[in-house]
């Protein structure tokens, strides 16, 4: 049976570690509102946006220059019916030289079609792996959520009609 995780790949010509310092510095590509260690092997850390997405994850696995992987504890969706979407998933970061390259793939294990979120969080995931991580990776600057103002999420937000 074909894998139905949500992948998303990069090719890179920085260093197999600069793309891992990257990955692990969450609020440098995903949100600066990121709570808790990032990079420490089994740290809890939540993303929190508005009364939207609210998400607790667990770094437990982390091989440097090679693979990170975040365990979805807790998650909320003000926007699903289902509202255990996610918890249990992986975000999983595989590392690998390519010649003179490193490849980045981001699969979130667990997000799958069929889940109500899919839709909206294939969107953000490939903003957020393909152009703030890749970003981050490339020029030392990614393109997270501001901890104050409107970033993506908000731009999510308005073109989903999620908030009131």
């Amino acid at each position: 049976m074909e894998k139905q995780d949500f992948t998303a790949a990069i090719l890179v010509d920085q260093s197999p570690n600069e793309a891992f310092n990257a990955i692990t510095n969450v609020s440098g590509w995903w949100s600066e509102a990121i709570e808790g260690a990032t990079d420490i092997i089994n740290a809890e850390s939540v993303y929190h946006y508005r009364d939207i997405h609210y998400c607790k994850m667990k770094l437990i696995e982390m091989i440097p220059d090679q693979k990170v992987v975040w365990l979805i504890l807790d998650n909320y969706f003000k926007f699903t019916t289902d509202k255990s979407e996610w918890i249990g998933t992986k975000l999983v970061f595989d590392i690998t030289k390519k010649g003179e390259q490193t490849a980045v793939t981001f699969t979130h294990e667990g997000l799958v079609p069929q889940y109500e979120c899919y839709e909206i969080c294939r969107e953000a995931w490939t903003n957020y792996i393909k152009e703030s991580l890749c970003k981050l990776i490339t020029t030392g600057k990614g393109e997270p959520n501001p901890k104050e103002n409107d970033g993506f999420n908000t731009e999510l937000a308005k073109k989903w009609k999620l908030e009131a």
